[in-house]
């Protein structure tokens, strides 16, 4: 059945829409081309065609506003301005503003909390004194009652929006938090932020010692090789793989020897923390399993999907009264906040109140004096070449959808799908993108169930896996997006941890029942290359996209100190607009997947420090994470990603705290297109996590369903 459009119109928020009137595209002389057929040693002076000529060709887009509607949980903006304030740190450097010095104040609470004293009708996570029996304690949530004093949580989640300095506010908690060592967990394109940041911020007086401990050439550390520093800064890698090595079976008991495992930390905190919610990752169960007398959960994002999202965080915080048991919080909050139950509700409530503070940007305590943020869809038109391509490519789409309607279990023709509609959002930025089809892969694939692992069966499955991947599909057993995604011999994708979890449980593929004898039927993604060579780049063939997006590159470089940052989720389309960099000789640094942390680190010095340096090309899935880049003040989003919360993620990297220049966001899109189809889900999808403690929107509807999308877009 067809989705229903949820009717945001009236709200504010529906992606935009074509001007009743059509802006005519500049020609390719107008937009300041000049042809390369040209043998004239006079060229015809280019016109001088300035940014306000994209922002009046251009719809002005506020993607965002929905949040203002749905913000219903937590703290309201008038209890968070009258928080009470910490003193202003001793050895910090930096002046905290005053919604920080609350934040600090909020934290080094939650660090020692204490139960509600007797006769007390306080309720403090969740417990409270037993109306009629001394000295009990019981549960709001689960009805628990216990003549023990029960376990609070020390911590809690700092989910202010990003940008508000997050990272600021805890490095002034373990300065104020008295002694010991704090470990911070962090992604790897953000673990040299955390060192430069207490480098930055702590008075040199101070001495504050910080180890960074990552790589396959760490030094083997005790307990008390630890316990010499003050901050040690791993990667959700490195704790998963000591927590439990690829050739082990079972974790080793705690604490151990050596290795991370090896100390009682002070305080764990974990940067970007969505990452752990879901809790079947090796990452989350890492993560809950590392022995620390305080949690502490930092993310923008606290919940990405559904409120599951929140178990994860909340059992690694050690939340206690039965919460932190799967069936409980399902059947305590998850279902019954489904069918709209007041009760739910109200102890949803209580938890954020309790657990989790979050302040937001435009809040006006917050008071960021943050500069205006413009931003923009700029639609284009195709050339007819490209329309041709692209038509032929949307008859064979829609020529599927009955067949996808239809189609059983097991069938191939979803991934035929799949691969279509990839080819469709790709061949809008560049036809060169779409490169071979994997038609002949796929059909290599139709027979068997289960196909031997030969070179070739391994190359087909490997070019299946990675169009799954590109198509952010997610892992068929825990539904959320793939994490270490590999697939099976009988060609069904899942995140690695949870289908060698089902191997070692049944030995059966949960989605065919085929036999899978050891994880050694698992193939792995190749390894990441360039989908286009440097050497098939034809500089000369350009794309209207890439017309567009120099155009505006062009227009933006007459203001001298404006640096931009281009954002695609595709390194291949990178390759092509670096291509055209160099042909027009403009400087620039790029970030992307295959490079490590210290390459990735120094593409961003450069466009900090370097004048002449004035471009960064970046991974939308690596760059929309904890990186600083407020060197820049334009963002251009090259292609539309599913998820808006990446894209606002990424957007905010530019868009916050330190920024003292209007930034503009430019997202192209081409017109009668699935990205003009994309901007509309997004718009719904941004309407519901919004109001992501519901899990029916109002009319009662379910949520979109990830088929529901694929049909809207093939509509």
């Amino acid at each position: 059945m067809k989705a229903k459009r949820v009717p945001v119109k009236k709200q504010g928020i529906a992606a935009p829409k074509k001007p009743t009137a059509p802006v005519p595209a500049p020609k390719r002389q107008q937009m300041g081309f000049q042809s390369s057929q040209s043998s004239s040693s006079q060229p015809e002076p280019e016109p001088e065609i300035d940014i306000q000529h994209f922002v009046a060709n251009s719809e002005r887009f506020k993607p965002r506003d929905v949040e203002k509607l749905v913000e219903a949980w937590g703290q309201g903006e008038e209890a968070l301005s009258k928080m009470p304030m910490a003193e202003q740190p001793i050895d910090l450097i930096s002046t905290l503003l005053p919604y920080q010095l609350q934040g600090l104040a909020w934290m080094l609470e939650k660090e020692n909390p204490t139960l509600p004293a007797a006769g007390s009708t306080d309720v403090v996570q969740l417990w409270k004194r037993h109306a009629s029996r001394a000295n009990a304690f019981q549960n709001i949530a689960t009805q628990f009652v216990t003549t023990e004093a029960p376990t609070l949580a020390r911590g809690g989640i700092l989910a202010d929006d990003m940008g508000l300095g997050k990272t600021l506010q805890v490095i002034s908690t373990i300065l104020e938090g008295g002694p010991g060592s704090t470990l911070i967990i962090a992604p790897v394109s953000v673990m040299s932020n955390w060192a430069q940041q207490i480098e930055r911020h702590v008075k040199k007086e101070r001495n504050m010692k910080v180890l960074t401990y990552h790589g396959s050439g760490r030094k083997k550390m005790t307990f008390k090789d630890f316990s010499e520093y003050d901050v040690v800064i791993t990667t959700y890698g490195t704790l998963s793989t000591e927590y439990l090595p690829r050739d082990a079976k079972n974790p080793e008991k705690l604490p151990r020897k050596e290795g991370i495992f090896s100390m009682n930390w002070t305080r764990i905190v974990l940067d970007e923390g969505h990452t752990i919610r879901n809790p079947s990752t090796k990452s989350a169960i890492a993560a809950t399993a590392c022995l620390a007398k305080c949690r502490w959960v930092l993310t923008g994002t606290p919940i990405v999907n559904t409120i599951k999202d929140l178990y994860s965080m909340l059992k690694f915080l050690g939340i206690t009264g039965g919460l932190e048991r799967l069936e409980l919080f399902n059947a305590i909050l998850t279902r019954p906040l489904g069918l709209g139950d007041r009760n739910a509700d109200l102890i949803l409530h209580s938890i954020m109140r309790t657990m989790c503070l979050r302040r937001k940007k435009d809040m006006a305590f917050v008071d960021l004096k943050l500069p205006e943020l413009s931003e923009y869809v700029h639609r284009i038109a195709f050339r007819k070449d490209e329309r041709e391509k692209y038509d032929a490519l949307q008859a064979e789409a829609q020529g599927m959808v009955q067949k996808l309607k239809n189609a059983k279990p097991g069938q191939n023709v979803y991934r035929h799908v799949l691969e279509v509609l990839l080819r469709m959002r790709q061949v809008c930025c560049h036809w060169k993108l779409c490169g071979a089809r994997v038609t002949d892969l796929l059909a290599l694939l139709e027979n068997d169930e289960v196909v031997a692992l030969t070179k070739e069966n391994v190359t087909a499955l490997q070019a299946l896996l990675q169009l799954t991947i590109d198509s952010h599909e997610e892992c068929s057993i825990c539904l959320d997006e793939l994490h270490n995604p590999v697939i099976t011999a009988c060609k069904h994708v899942f995140g690695q941890e949870c289908i060698e979890r089902t191997i070692e449980l049944q030995h059966k593929c949960p989605m065919c029942r085929a036999e899978l004898k050891d994880k050694e039927c698992l193939v792995h993604p190749a390894v990441e290359e360039s989908a286009v060579k440097n050497e098939e780049i034809d500089v000369e063939v350009k794309s209207s996209k890439t017309e567009a997006l120099m155009s505006i590159l062009a227009a933006s470089r007459k203001d001298p100190k404006s640096k931009v940052v281009i954002f695609s989720q595709w390194t291949s389309f990178l390759d092509i607009i670096q291509a055209q960099l160099v042909e027009s000789n403009m400087k620039f640094a790029r970030i992307d997947g295959s490079m490590s942390a210290t390459v990735r680190d120094k593409g961003m010095t450069a466009l900090a420090s370097d004048p002449d340096c004035r471009i960064l090309l970046a991974s939308l899935a690596v760059c929309s994470v904890g990186l600083n880049l407020v060197a820049a003040d334009t963002v251009i989003l090259a292609d539309s990603w599913w998820a808006p919360a990446i894209e606002d993620q990424a957007v905010d990297r530019v868009h916050r705290l330190g920024q003292t220049r209007p930034c503009t966001v430019w997202r192209l899109v081409m017109e009668d297109s699935i990205e003009e189809r994309v901007l509309d889900i997004q718009a719904e999808k941004r309407l519901l996590v919004g109001k992501a403690f519901q899990e029916k929107a109002k009319d009662g509807k379910q949520k979109t369903t990830r088929m529901g999308d694929i049909l809207k877009l093939l509509g």
